[in-house]
């Protein structure tokens, strides 16, 4: 297990302001330029939860934030569409004077960014989609993994995530419960009227009528063994994309995670313009 958080003591921790709602955003920035990675984190999670996959990647400009309703982030008053969070999303590239950027979406982050190159496809120069779907119509998980994903409990009881990791994200979290409580000392609880905002944002929500429209290179990362978002799904999203690459993890939902080092060379790798790693 990875979770290791060296960048903590190097990201810059700043507030900006949209759309009334006070954002928690975040840089770590290095010697080397390049474009910038701007990653969308999963459904209720704290950008700590990316500490893991941002120390992996030691020589790349990240951005990241905690979104509206997740972290310490404020919730809107009212629910957002994907289509508002990429807006926001956009703000904060403003607010650090980024025009174009290399962008990365994990599980509901990966949802938002593909709306987002949607959007606004003249500011992404590549796509990196870790754990994610295309939405409403996609091979559904596992009813038990589901029904667990439903509430913002394990967010808030880490007695309660130890339990239920194994079911819920699969890979190593079925037989290191280590691996459970190091991942638990990253969560910083969500609001729940927040959580239950991010997952209404998806509720109908489908990317496949227009994924042969990214144009961007794009790296699909995917857990052989993921609970919540079967391995067919990143198979669909890499088929339909027309410069994609598929990454399979012999892990299962937290697998940018649980093998940042591996995933982190090979998104190195992709955003220098690389081959991918042989097999």
């Amino acid at each position: 297990m990875e979770l290791r958080h060296n960048t903590a003591e190097r990201l810059e921790i700043r507030w900006i302001s949209v759309n009334g709602l006070s954002i928690r955003t975040a840089r770590r920035t290095n010697s080397s330029g390049g474009t910038p990675l701007v990653i969308f984190n999963g459904i209720g999670a704290a950008l700590e939860m990316l500490l893991p996959f941002i120390d992996a990647v030691p020589d790349i400009d990240v951005i990241t934030f905690d979104a509206p309703g997740a972290g310490r982030s404020a919730a809107p008053s009212l629910p957002w569409r994907f289509s508002h969070y990429a807006k926001a999303a956009a703000r904060v590239m403003d607010e650090y004077g980024v025009a174009t950027v290399n962008l990365a979406g994990i599980s509901w982050g990966g949802a938002l960014a593909q709306q987002f190159v949607r959007q606004y496809p003249e500011r992404v120069d590549r796509l990196i989609l870790g754990v994610t779907t295309p939405g409403h119509i996609m091979v559904p998980g596992k009813l038990s993994a589901l029904l667990h994903m439903s509430h913002p409990r394990r967010y808030v009881d880490p007695d309660y995530l130890k339990r239920v990791a194994p079911m819920l994200y699969g890979g190593k979290m079925r037989t290191n419960r280590l691996s459970a409580s190091e991942y638990a000392e990253l969560m910083t609880p969500p609001s729940q009227l927040g959580y239950y905002y991010q997952a209404l944002a998806g509720f109908g929500w489908t990317s496949l009528p227009w994924l042969h429209r990214i144009g961007q290179p794009t790296l699909v990362i995917q857990g052989e063994d993921d609970p919540i978002v079967p391995a067919a799904n990143g198979r669909i999203l890499a088929a339909l994309i027309p410069r994609a690459r598929l990454m399979m993890v012999d892990c299962g939902h937290l697998c940018m995670l649980t093998h940042a080092s591996e995933v982190g060379a090979e998104v190195e790798r992709f955003l220098a313009g690389r081959p991918a790693a042989a097999a």
